[in-house]
């Protein structure tokens, strides 16, 4: 990742986009399509694709960019790639350099992608609770590696996308969907603050400044104004 990238700004800019998806995609199309593109700024990827999963032989395409529409087409006709890897372990699959990967579970679709310009691509699950729903996973053209910063990134953007994705089916009281309620703007700021700069998750993070609020007896929304301007340290919620 390029060091001028200030991570929690970045992380920031995701979650309100995260926000804004949430709360726009039933009657905005354009919704999810600008949050992946949001999503892809600070990891400085040339493409992106979003899927539903379920099982090796059944995908639902939500996003895909350019070339990120054939990566998605060769992992569906093959049933396998780093996408269905991703799924099956709920884990990470980095594959920074394509063209040297040793990926025995997919070398057909390594062997696919010879000579396509596509030099890495990074896939992470979409996880509700214990149960698989997809994956999001980006593309670079070149081989490159991937940073903690840009990892530490993806896995946030992939616990929003899930948010995002299960929105419609969240009820309004639902802890997930409040996570990201649209009238909270410092609360928004001051999770993304303690997710980039202690480590945790979105939940976390607000479970951690409701918990600090409830101690000193002030509402949520005055400990995050207080995060956001510095007059409380992350680490002093810990």
């Amino acid at each position: 990742m390029d060091d001028r990238v200030d991570l929690p700004q970045a992380i920031c800019r995701i979650y309100a986009a995260a926000v804004v998806a949430l709360h726009e995609q039933a009657s905005n199309p354009d919704a999810l399509p600008r949050f992946v593109r949001t999503c892809m700024d600070p990891l400085q990827m040339d493409g992106a694709f979003v899927s539903l999963i379920d099982g090796p032989r059944f995908q639902t395409s939500l996003y895909a960019s350019d070339v990120a529409a054939h990566i998605e087409s060769v992992q569906f006709s093959l049933g396998e790639g780093p996408c269905f890897e991703a799924f099956a372990t709920c884990s990470p699959v980095l594959a920074p350099d394509l063209a040297h990967a040793s990926a025995p579970g997919w070398s057909a679709f390594a062997a696919a992608m010879a000579g396509r310009p596509i030099g890495a691509i990074f896939a992470f699950p979409l996880r509700a609770d214990a149960i698989g729903i997809g994956v999001i996973g980006f593309y670079c053209r070149r081989a490159r590696p991937f940073s903690d910063d840009e990892l530490a990134i993806a896995l946030e953007v992939a616990d929003l996308m899930t948010v995002v994705l299960l929105g419609p089916q969240l009820g309004s009281g639902d802890s997930s969907r409040g996570v990201l309620a649209p009238d909270h703007a410092q609360l928004h700021k001051a999770t993304g603050m303690l997710v980039a700069t202690v480590g945790v998750s979105a939940a976390e993070a607000v479970a951690r400044l409701r918990g600090h609020a409830f101690v000193v007896s002030r509402s949520v929304d005055e400990v995050a104004q207080a995060i956001v301007t510095g007059m409380i340290s992350p680490w002093e919620l810990d």
